[in-house]
Parts: structure tokens; sequence; C-alpha cells
């Protein structure tokens, strides 16, 4: 796994950052592209045995530092209180909050059930708002940075993802207003919102591998780039925010999508 940023200017050595969704995809990445840079990892996820796989790519890149892995649902209240003291005991510091879990769910106005309305709201939102709220007063200690996943769904909006568009476009705004919040303390908040990035959010959504195959083929010819975006092209996106050759870019969402949010149907 490549990364420019890892080749680059960017550094984060001796920063603590604390990485939801780190199990798989865009988090996995950013957590082998921080250990390249020299950053302490607290990792987040679910499932445990893809969260150590995580954890052995990033020793591997950085020997010298084990990261910190916590299995934790970030859709419990408790879950989120210990995934930051376990962090804060390991390492009494806090410097980088990337915000990455989140869910993904098809259906329109007629067919999105509450429950899922839910579902992705508490994952995507309601664990985004609690999370930064409890790293708060550890990133005002460093003057730290947050970077959330985003996409371009937030800025953006399509068919049949109702939810998902409602639950990027809050956290677009929790960005902005959060760096409102937080700039005097010179806390500096932004977000990355992808276009269609090869992972595996969508089979896990239930999309049949024909039919993703079908998506991605078509999602080619809908950016001016013509290609579609890896995790490396999100991931050193966020390497940049986080550091300090971002200091004085706050309340931005960055698109990393070839410029599909700039282009209109033809």
């Amino acid at each position: 796994m490549s990364s420019s940023a890892a080749r680059g200017n960017v550094r984060l050595d001796g920063k603590v950052a604390l990485i939801t969704g780190a199990s798989s995809g865009i988090g996995r990445c950013a957590a082998v592209t921080f250990a390249k840079l020299g950053a302490k990892l607290s990792l987040v996820g679910r499932n445990s045995h893809e969260l150590e796989a995580t954890g052995k790519e990033c020793e591997a890149v950085q020997a010298d530092t084990k990261p910190l892995l916590v299995k934790a649902d970030l859709t419990n209240d408790a879950d989120r209180e210990r995934v930051v003291k376990d962090t804060i005991d390991r390492f009494q510091q806090l410097d980088i909050l990337v915000n990455n879990a989140g869910i993904y769910t098809e259906g329109s106005i007629e067919t999105t059930s509450l429950k899922q309305f839910d579902d992705v709201f508490n994952i995507n939102v309601r664990a985004v708002y609690h999370l930064t709220m409890l790293c708060v007063p550890h990133l005002i200690n460093t003057q730290g940075s947050i970077v959330n996943v985003s996409s371009i769904n937030g800025i953006r909006a399509f068919p049949g993802d109702l939810a998902y568009c409602m639950s990027k476009a809050a956290l677009d705004q929790f960005t902005r207003c959060v760096a409102l919040d937080l700039g005097p303390k010179q806390v500096r908040v932004n977000s990355v919102n992808p276009g269609v990035i090869v992972t595996d959010i969508h089979r896990r959504a239930g999309m049949g591998e024909e039919e993703y195959q079908k998506f991605l083929e078509r999602s080619k010819g809908n950016n001016c780039l013509g290609r579609l975006g890896t995790v490396e092209d999100v991931c050193d996106t966020i390497a940049f925010l986080a550091s300090s050759s971002s200091s004085f870019i706050t309340g931005n969402t960055v698109s990393v999508d070839g410029g599909r949010h700039v282009m209109c149907p033809r």
C-alpha cells in the first residue's frame, strides 16, 4: 500500500492519532499511511480479525511503535467513552482524530425504513458527535486536528441514497460548525468528501458482485478524470489535513472525487 504523502513533506512524527473504522478500506489505508509518517496510533474497529491485520500492516512499517487496537461498537455510548479513555491511558495525549467509521444504505423516501434511517444516523452522525465531544478537551491541549470522512453524497443529491446523503450533509455542517467553535482554541476541523472509491462499502450494504462491477464501470465516466478513486487518493488528503502542512486550513470540505462534484448531467 503506497502513499504519496508518505513520500513527500507531510510528517506526523510524535503525533497521536485516533482513527475509527480502521479495520478496512479508507480507515486501514489511513492507519498505514499515518504509521509511515511517524504517528502513534489508536485504531478502532468492530472486526477483531481485520483490526489485527491493520495493526500488523502498521507494525511492518513502524516496528518501534505498536498501535493500540480497540475493538468497539461506536453506536454504543460506553464503547465510545472507552475508546477515548484507552487512548489517553496509553499515550497520555491526543493530537489527531479521524472520524472515518460509517455505513451506507440504499433507499428512497418510499423505501427507507425508520430503522435504516436511525442506523445510518447513529453511526454516521451521532457517534461522530459524541466521540468528537469526548476528544475535544485533549485536542485543545495539543492544538490538534480533526478530519471527518464524509462523501460526495454530502454535497450532491443522488436518487435512492436518501438517508446516507442526509447523514453526510449533516457531517459536513458539523465540520463547519465545530471549526468555528474550536478555531479560537487552535483546533482545526476539516472533512474529505470522496467520490467513488474502490472499497467494500457497497458490498457490505448488500450490492451483488455483478451489480457492483457495473456500478464501478459506470462511475468511471462520472468524473472529469475518467477513473475510479483509490483509498490512497483519500488517505493522502486525510494525512495532509491532519498535519501542520495544512496549518491555515479549517472548516473545509475537500472533494476527492476526480471533479465529479462540479459536473452536471449531460
